[in-house]
């Protein structure tokens, strides 16, 4: 399985990371056999929102929200203090990959800190993360509900979408888009919605949604990669040779070991 090899970055850089969700497995776009499965395998590494758990500030500690929160529904302050120190694990699990042991810190804080949407937070991404679809979606559900943030709708999205619950994919792709976020959340949630578009079958209308990226900025930045990746991908399934070598040769000048574009290009005699 080919996996992004870019530099390390540091720890309190809370842009989204380009590497999608690890492991992630949906039904191919287009099944034709060994190749493509391995070239969507990594377009969807290139692209999906897996690094949302990285906008925890980790680096930081817990946010002044969230240690209010939990001194609001703790029995005690000693109480609070462990309940804080417990949150704060939990965060580190998450920011080690350590996925099973951050979900299991958050269930056991979700029993005396149901209304702290930190603690679903932390259990709706360590359970994405590991492939938890149903899981994900109840506890960022929650999360959205006691504290919405935008930069996680994208995260929730595309748990839909594994889940193939298109009418929530569209429906938050909307909202999104009402919201204006910044630009990396816009471009995790495009390409989520492009991509629940490519899983129907439906390539012209991916197409369509991710037509805005197509445009070389003065200063480009990892979601531009990321976007012009999955553009490049989605014109050589549509069988469009020429797109996507123009898009992937975009990519490659930017960071020539970005996923596997060195052999996306090659297979395309370039």
């Amino acid at each position: 399985m080919v996996r992004a090899t870019r530099g390390t970055r540091p720890a309190k850089d809370l842009a989204v990371e380009r590497a999608a969700i690890e492991g992630r497995r949906l039904e191919e776009w287009i099944d034709e056999g060994d190749l493509r499965a391995e070239a969507s395998g990594a377009a969807r590494r290139a692209s999906a929102p897996a690094a949302a758990t990285r906008r925890i500030r980790r680096d930081r500690g817990l946010s002044a929200d969230a240690r209010a929160a939990v001194n609001e529904q703790a029995r005690d302050p000693r109480r609070a203090d462990k309940l804080v120190e417990r949150l704060a694990q939990a965060h580190a699990a998450l920011d080690g990959e350590r996925f099973d042991e951050a979900r299991r810190i958050g269930v056991s804080l979700q029993r005396e800190l149901p209304a702290v949407a930190a603690v679903h937070q932390v259990i709706g991404l360590a359970s994405y993360r590991s492939g938890r679809w149903a899981q994900a979606i109840t506890a960022l559900e929650v999360a959205q509900t006691l504290s919405p943030t935008v930069e996680l709708l994208p995260v929730l999205a595309d748990a839909y979408r594994a889940k193939r619950r298109w009418a929530d994919v569209d429906r938050i792709w909307l909202q999104v888009r009402e919201l204006s976020p910044a630009q990396d959340v816009m471009a995790e949630a495009r390409i989520v919605a492009a991509g629940a578009q490519a899983d129907r079958g439906d390539l012209t209308a991916a197409l369509h949604t991710m037509a805005p990226t197509a445009t070389v900025p003065r200063r480009v930045r990892d979601h531009h990669l990321r976007q012009w990746y999955v553009l490049a991908d989605l014109y050589d399934r549509a069988g469009d040779p020429v797109q996507a070598v123009k898009w992937f040769g975009a990519v490659a000048e930017h960071d020539a070991d970005f996923v596997d574009v060195r052999t996306r290009l090659a297979a395309l005699g370039r």
